[in-house]
C-alpha cells in the first residue's frame, strides 16, 4: 500500500462442518485494537469458508458503498453513476448529516486482511471488484507458514520472520481468528443447548421462553440445580429433574470445538 495501514480491518471464518457459519470483523487503528469497532455476522447462505468469507466481505463492503452514495463521493460505486448535484455535497465522509455520528461501516480501511491463503485473497477481490470498491489494499495470511498472499498472484510473499510488518499481519489474524471462534462456541452451545430442551417431556415454547426471562441465559439454566428450576412458575420437580439431567446429558457427550 502506498500509504501507512492507520486502519486495518480483518476477517476470518469459523464453522463446524457447515454449521453455525459466522464470521468476524476486527479493526486495527495505528495498530492497537479498537473493539468497538469490531462486527460478527452469522452467515446463512453459505457452507464453506471461501463463499462464506465472500458473504461477510459483500455485507461489509455494500454498506460501505451504501455510505459513499450518500456522501456523495463518486467513483467505485454500485448502480449507476451519482449524480453532479450529489458529487457536490459538502457532507462528511462517513458522517450522518442528520445526526452527526458516524455511519456505521462508512469508514474504509486501508488494509484489508483474511485469514488464509490464495483461495480467500482471490475471492475477496472478487468481492470487492463486484462492488467497485478500488481504494483498498488486499492481502492474505496464511497460517502454514504465514505466507503473505496478495490478489491474482501466483506465489506468496515471504517476509522475514522478525519483521515488524509480519507481527501485526499476525496479531491482526490471531485477533480475527480469536473473536470467530469465540462467536462460533457461543451459537454453537446455545443451539445445543435448546435441541436438549426440546426432548424434555411436556417442555413447551411458554414455558421454555419463562425458563429463560427467570435465568437470563442458557449458561445460567444449563448451571441451575433442581430447586432453583422449581423457583420458575409452572415447573413442577419432575420436569425440574428432566431439565438437569437432559442438560447434562448433553455437556458430557463432549463438544470438539470448531472446525475453523
Amino acid at each position: 500500500i502506498s500509504t501507512a495501514g492507520l486502519r486495518i480491518e480483518c476477517f476470518d471464518v469459523s464453522q463446524m462442518q457447515g454449521s453455525d457459519v459466522v464470521g468476524s470483523m476486527v479493526v486495527f487503528e495505528d495498530g492497537l485494537p479498537r473493539k468497538s469497532e469490531y462486527r460478527r455476522f452469522v452467515v446463512r447462505g453459505a457452507t464453506d469458508d471461501v463463499s462464506a468469507l465472500s458473504e461477510v466481505l459483500r455485507r461489509r463492503f455494500s454498506r460501505y458503498v451504501e455510505a459513499r452514495m450518500a456522501t456523495g463521493e463518486v467513483g467505485g460505486v454500485v448502480g449507476g453513476e451519482v449524480g453532479e448535484e450529489a458529487a457536490a455535497e459538502t457532507s462528511r465522509p462517513g458522517v450522518d448529516p442528520t445526526s452527526g455520528r458516524p455511519r456505521r461501516f462508512a469508514y474504509p480501511p486501508q488494509l484489508v486482511v483474511v485469514d488464509g491463503g490464495q483461495p480467500q485473497v482471490n475471492a475477496a477481490a472478487a468481492v470487492l471488484a463486484e462492488l467497485g470498491v478500488d481504494d483498498v489494499a488486499l492481502c492474505g495470511l496464511a497460517k502454514r507458514l504465514e505466507e503473505v498472499w496478495l490478489p491474482h498472484e501466483a506465489y506468496p510473499v515471504i517476509l522475514p520472520r522478525a519483521s515488524e510488518g509480519l507481527y501485526l499481519l499476525q496479531r491482526v489474524r490471531d485477533e480475527a481468528h480469536r473473536f470467530a471462534i469465540t462467536f462460533h462456541r457461543q451459537r454453537r452451545s446455545k443451539r445445543m443447548v435448546a435441541s436438549q430442551l426440546d426432548s424434555v417431556p411436556g417442555l413447551g415454547e411458554v414455558r421454555r421462553k419463562a425458563l429463560l426471562r427467570h435465568f437470563g441465559s442458557l449458561k445460567r439454566l444449563a448451571a441451575a440445580s433442581v430447586d432453583e428450576i422449581t423457583e420458575v412458575p409452572g415447573i413442577g420437580r419432575r420436569t425440574a429433574e428432566a431439565i438437569v439431567a437432559a442438560l447434562r446429558s448433553g455437556s458430557q457427550s463432549g463438544d470438539t470445538g470448531p472446525a475453523a
